[in-house]
């Protein structure tokens, strides 16, 4: 693991680990993250067959605390308006599970990172909220889009328009968290968690992940109709994989 960058990248067997690695300032997300992330990601996405899950997670006492207000502040902001937004969508993209596992603060610009991954893990330390309105700013990453889909409308509209906290707990129960695990646990079961996906057929997850995306949003007959006519068909490691089953079974 790369030492002094703000945000790090571990590959560790099947599974690589993206480090927001800003401890000081409570991993507050600046451009610089982005750009660090934006490499990270270009990286990963050609490493498919070897890597097969992705964790995003925070150094130190929590995930992120956002986006760094002292930056916004002083002017720091991308020449694109759109740079952080299409980052985040690139991590969406990836074609290995992504998964974001929360301890801590995770608020407005760091939940928006979090969004992007395909399921999140929550830490019972972790506290969401998107504090957008408590500072008069509006979302470009993501928030008005990944969190009513993932939460249902009327919950989205009460976290936007409250900014209030929720924690691990309510997390999972609203949704907006797959699954959370006490913090003397929450590590190893997250790694427990992709090391099960890494076990599986890398050629399966991208494929679902095409599908996933592609019918976001639209009636299910039209899905189901995509389903059966976009189908990837079977992967090259099908063979491989049956064959060593039946071999486990005799």
């Amino acid at each position: 693991m790369a030492s002094g960058l703000s945000v790090e990248l571990r590959v560790d067997g099947p599974t690589a680990h993206i480090i927001l690695n800003r401890e000081d300032r409570l991993n507050a997300i600046n451009n610089d993250m982005f750009r660090r992330l934006e490499d990270h990601v270009a990286r990963l996405a050609g490493e498919a067959e070897t890597v097969r899950s992705v964790i995003v997670r925070g150094a130190g006492k929590c995930f992120s605390a956002g986006h760094d207000l002292q930056d916004i502040a002083s002017g720091d902001a991308a020449h694109d308006v759109s740079f952080q937004s299409s980052v985040l969508e690139r991590l969406a993209n990836l074609p290995q599970a992504v998964i974001a596992a929360v301890h801590g603060h995770c608020y407005t610009g760091a939940l928006e990172l979090a969004l992007a991954s395909d399921f999140i893990l929550a830490a019972r330390s972790a506290r969401f909220a998107d504090t957008h309105a408590k500072w008069a700013l509006t979302p470009v990453w993501g928030m008005s889009q990944r969190l009513p889909r993932l939460v249902g409308q009327a919950k989205a509209r009460e976290m936007m328009f409250t900014a209030r906290t929720i924690d691990g707990r309510e997390a999972a129960e609203i949704g907006l968290a797959a699954s959370c695990f006490e913090d003397t646990e929450f590590l190893e079961r997250v790694d427990a968690i992709a090391s099960m996906i890494a076990e599986n057929s890398a050629f399966s997850i991208a494929a679902y992940k095409r599908l996933l995306a592609e019918t976001d949003n639209v009636p299910l007959h039209l899905g189901l109709a995509h389903e059966v006519r976009n189908s990837a068909g079977v992967g090259p490691d099908m063979g491989e994989r049956i064959a060593a089953f039946s071999k486990r079974k005799a």
